[in-house]
């Protein structure tokens, strides 16, 4: 199976240069390639585009710069181009899974840029390695390659920062698992509790996100073009960075516990596009990053050897006791904890939503026709309130 491994490097001043007339013609090659393809209504095939925006394009005055740098991230661009129009018409006809793809978009300058090279346009050579017509760069080794890299992608994220992604092939890694299976149940306060009972608790943001709110207050108010601005996007940059860096490190500390520990890992599929269109909550739950939690966990699982499974939303996980399987039916946000009238138990919210989630996810369901009892759901429910199930007659 393939992974990627990813280092960061230093370059020097010349080779900043070097790869910014890069990053430039791989941006020019693929918006030119866009533009093609959206005059014609059709997508062209790769080596057609190749021939008009590299070939052709090098011989104009407009474009003759393009010769300066290597024709491999070039050709690299116009082949990715590609397969995004692919994943694109994949999602559209429902023969790719997973959210929607949008269509590809121009590139600006201002994203994340990034320039791709196959073994034609590298080598590793000792501790160095050596990218086409850039030079010998460092990376700092953290780790060892697994294998030969197949490719590397060259990156500068928004905050200036370089990387090195390598493709590699890596073996699947055999580690007897402790548990047969885990339930786990997401949220904001607490990230994750799990069905044995243990919980894992996001990281605090608030100080960074406190920071960032004012940043961005200030650069909205800033006149368009100057460089104070520019200085201030560089600045916002390097918050969503180290917010983004924290909540990795949490995400993958994580998720190789759980995989590692567990045969197999149950999630539940959330409507994440549709709950943050709540606007209390929306900012929240964008910074616990949940779908990332869940693609790691998918990896990893492939990674070990486990079985990775996710249940229909669908499924009353939070309105069922997890004990004898008496339905009491939609509890308010406000109430963590219930009585169950059927069995007498106290249930945690959360701790009895990951024993469902685990449950139905392993094929054990309870009858939820026996274990009904007949009465009158409570409309409305109050933090005061024992429990908010079924109020029983004569009681």
């Amino acid at each position: 199976m393939k992974a990627r491994y990813q280092y960061r490097f230093y370059p020097t001043d010349q080779q900043k240069k070097d790869l910014a007339k890069l990053f430039g013609c791989v941006r020019v090659v693929w918006n030119d390639a866009l533009a093609i393809c959206k005059k014609s209504e059709k997508v062209l095939k790769s080596g057609e585009l190749q021939k008009l925006v590299i070939t052709q394009a090098k011989k104009t005055e407009e474009r003759q710069w393009l010769s300066e740098v290597s024709v491999v991230p070039l050709q690299q661009s116009v082949a990715n181009l590609g397969v995004a129009f692919k994943n694109f018409f994949d999602s559209r006809n429902e023969k790719r899974k997973g959210r929607k793809v949008k269509p590809p978009r121009f590139k600006k300058r201002s994203n994340k840029q990034s320039a791709r090279l196959t073994r034609r346009g590298f080598s590793v050579q000792g501790d160095k390695v050596y990218l086409a017509k850039i030079g010998t760069v460092k990376p700092i080794w953290s780790r060892d390659l697994p294998s030969n890299p197949s490719s590397v992608t060259i990156i500068k994220d928004c905050a200036g920062n370089y990387f090195l992604s390598f493709v590699v092939e890596i073996e699947p890694i055999q580690v007897d698992a402790k548990n047969q299976s885990i339930g786990i149940d997401i949220g904001i306060k607490t990230f994750a509790v799990m069905s044995n009972g243990s919980e894992a608790k996001s990281p605090d943001y608030s100080k960074l996100d406190r920071k960032l709110r004012k940043k961005q207050r200030k650069f909205a108010k800033q006149p368009k073009g100057s460089n104070r601005k520019q200085r201030t996007r560089h600045h916002i940059a390097k918050l969503n960075l180290k917010i983004a860096n924290k909540r990795q490190d949490f995400l993958h500390k994580l998720s190789t516990q759980i995989v590692s520990e567990n045969q197999t890992i149950v999630l539940e599929d959330l409507n994440v596009s549709g709950m943050v269109k709540n606007r209390k909550l929306a900012r929240a739950i964008s910074q616990q990053g949940w779908a990332e939690f869940r693609a790691l966990c998918d990896a990893k699982s492939d990674k070990y050897g486990r079985d990775f499974r996710v249940i229909s939303r669908w499924e009353p996980t939070s309105q069922i006791c997890s004990d004898c399987g008496f339905k009491w039916g939609k509890l308010d946000l406000s109430i963590r904890s219930v009585l169950c009238l059927n069995c007498g138990t106290q249930q945690d919210r959360d701790k009895n939503a990951a024993k469902n989630i685990e449950k139905v996810g392993m094929g054990h369901r309870h009858d939820y026709k026996r274990t009904r009892r007949k009465g009158k759901t409570v409309s409305a429910a109050h933090s005061d309130e024992v429990s908010r199930i079924t109020a029983l007659p004569g009681r």
